[in-house]
């Protein structure tokens, strides 16, 4: 019998990064975050326009912002290079790339998705089986989105040249967010959000080889909110705990995660 993998939640060490995932580069685990701007962004943002970062979390060391302006992003890591995904605004119709060999030095964001119809949001990179996949997050257009929010998918052979694949999508019926997305032969595990504001938002994951047929884990799902979240691991002053302490705690959204040290 196979052993239950068992999601535990270590405690907040941050506030107002709603978008962030984890990489490992060149041996070293980071996370990667979004840092947005403006009275719902990031509270010691005084930069006047939102940005990307990597935290090395063996000590906490911030390296410097790059992707000045662009929103939304996520990170993946491909033979010692590493590659972010963003979107030019929330709602907005291109999808960009940048790359970087030190996390130093970045690319000019380059578009490598559009379409003057659409409206997009997140995005998630991973390596398939012989080529790279990338998923989507669209809100409009309603002929194609039909639900919002809808995922969509992308393929290269090389990280330069994307390919859109219209036969593909998942969540046209119903409400999808917070993708991740990740692949062990021969299926793609999708990670995503579902809910409402009335009942609450949960993550749940569906498979699929070939991203159009899927399973889903609708009934059942993989991480749901609870008091835990309220738990604290970092230093914060009273304000911001007592933020914590009295939040409305309806969603656990944009759930991402990666292999280190197994």
């Amino acid at each position: 019998m196979k052993k239950q993998t068992v999601i535990c939640k270590q405690g907040t060490i941050d506030l107002g990064i709603v978008e962030s995932n984890p990489v490992v580069f060149q041996n070293e685990l980071y996370r990667f975050e979004y840092i947005r701007c403006g009275r719902s962004g990031y509270p010691d943002n005084h930069s006047g326009d939102s940005y990307f970062r990597f935290v090395r979390v063996r000590d906490n060391a911030i390296l410097p912002p790059f992707g000045k302006g662009l929103h939304l992003g996520n990170a993946f890591v491909w033979q010692n290079r590493i590659f972010v995904t963003a979107v030019e605004g929330w709602g907005k119709s291109r999808f960009y790339q940048l790359e970087s060999d030190d996390m130093l030095h970045w690319s000019e964001p380059r578009v490598i998705l559009e379409h003057p119809s659409w409206q997009g949001y997140n995005t998630s990179l991973c390596r398939g089986k012989e080529d790279f996949i990338l998923t989507f997050e669209l809100g409009a257009p309603a002929e194609l989105v039909h639900v919002p929010f809808t995922m969509f998918f992308a393929r290269s052979k090389d990280l330069k040249q994307w390919e859109f694949l219209e036969d593909c999508s998942f969540g046209r019926d119903f409400y999808t967010g917070g993708p991740m997305l990740r692949y062990f032969s021969p299926w793609f595990y999708f990670f995503y959000l579902h809910g409402s504001y009335q009942d609450g938002f949960q993550e749940y994951v569906a498979r699929s080889q070939n991203l159009q047929q899927w399973e889903n884990s609708a009934l059942n799902p993989i991480l749901s909110c609870d008091e835990a979240d309220r738990k604290i691991a970092a230093k914060f002053n009273p304000a911001r705990i007592q933020l914590i302490h009295s939040a409305i705690n309806i969603n656990n959204s944009d759930m991402d995660c990666c292999e280190w040290q197994n």
